[in-house]
């Protein structure tokens, strides 16, 4: 997800000639912005060798540096274990695979090390910033043109991501690993990672004109209405679902097309799999759901998921409490991505957060009826 601001990143641009400088880049490395969401993200060049970098400054607050080993701890024994193609992390000069940096530019002593255990930041939020270096993947996300092509990718999304959850139903995690966990409660509830659903969707309807006549897509409290006693039936749904090992476990979070690399020559390597920055603990089918992001009011929404099923159940299959569920787990990523909207105005993920905002309310109305994504 990307933005067109650096809007709630202030202070990062300031540490950036540090972190570059933990690492061998060359004598002039120049580096040049690709993109902001959760994290600032560029790319780093060389102009003596060639050689290419994407560099990922983290959001303060966002991760704590133990849950960053963690991510990148699973991304390289993904690689290792030949499961996917993910970017391999280049090493700070000191060896370690995370660079901190004082806020204030100055290089703290514990930048760079490479043991990740009880590195955390001992002041308050804010006080260091964290940053990750990639080798440069030479790619293009996939972007179909055609309903046929976009039913074909997203069999390829559903094929890794069932590598993705095997693998990690399989792994020996490291005894200091550690992520978050995607639950309600951090999803819509009191501990919202992107903020409120309910004031994302005041602001994304404040933010345009409603259709003329009544109903909820014109009308902010029906609209808040409606979509709470939605939220209230997914709350409940999730409950009686559960958190078992066969349901719950590690997951990408984010697994859409947008974080696929396909080699611009398709004989010259794989698909490689970006983007584990929101990589945790969560049900498995959140996967699926995270799929759709900002799609999931397309007519092909559900041929979409049908491609995906197939492909995924080939290695992992699913019981028919499971697939039930996916409704469900589709309209929680909406709502989140309605509280996302809200907490990040300068978005451009969206042509119209409003629009977005009011076409939910006809998803919730489709689901409440039981008519949401049932062919």
């Amino acid at each position: 997800m990307s933005t067109t601001s650096v809007d709630g990143l202030v202070g990062l641009d300031g540490v950036l000639g540090d972190v570059l400088a933990a690492y061998d880049l060359g004598p002039s490395p120049r580096a040049s912005l690709l993109h902001v969401s959760e994290n600032v993200t560029y790319r780093v060049d060389d102009p003596a060798t060639g050689r290419r970098w994407a560099l990922r400054l983290h959001r303060p607050g966002y991760h704590t540096l133990v849950e960053i080993h963690g991510e990148l701890a699973w991304v390289a024994a993904l690689r290792a274990d030949g499961v996917v193609v993910t970017p391999p992390v280049v090493p700070t000069r000191a060896g370690g695979p995370v660079a901190t940096v004082a806020a204030t530019g100055t290089l703290p002593p514990s930048a760079a090390s490479p043991d990740p255990a009880g590195l955390d930041p001992a002041g308050p939020d804010g006080a260091e910033r964290h940053a990750v270096l990639f080798e440069w993947v030479d790619g293009r996300s996939p972007e179909p043109t055609d309903p046929m092509s976009l039913r074909g990718a997203f069999g390829q999304l559903g094929d890794i991501t069932a590598r993705l959850h095997r693998h990690a139903r399989e792994w020996s995690r490291p005894t200091t690993f550690a992520r978050f966990e995607w639950t309600w409660r951090s999803m819509l509830g009191d501990a919202g990672r992107w903020g409120s659903w309910s004031e994302g969707l005041v602001t994304a309807l404040a933010d345009g004109p409603g259709p003329p006549g009544d109903g909820p897509r014109g009308d902010g409290r029906a609209a808040l209405g409606l979509l709470s006693r939605a939220a209230a039936d997914i709350e409940a749904r999730l409950a009686a679902f559960g958190t078992g090992p066969d349901r719950f476990g590690l997951v990408h979070a984010d697994m859409r097309l947008a974080n696929l690399l396909v080699p611009r020559d398709a004989s010259t390597g794989d698909v490689c799999v970006i983007d584990f920055d929101d990589c945790g603990f969560g049900w498995y089918l959140w996967d699926l759901a995270a799929s759709l992001s900002f799609i999931e009011h397309l007519d092909e929404a559900g041929d979409l998921v049908a491609a995906w099923l197939a492909a995924y159940q080939r290695q992992r299959p699913l019981t028919a409490d499971d697939v039930a569920m996916i409704p469900t787990f589709v309209l929680l990523r909406r709502l989140l991505l309605v509280a996302w909207l809200g907490t990040h105005p300068h978005s451009d993920a969206v042509p119209s957060a409003s629009e977005y905002a009011r076409d939910s309310c006809e998803l919730a109305e489709a689901y409440l009826g039981g008519r949401f994504l049932t062919g």
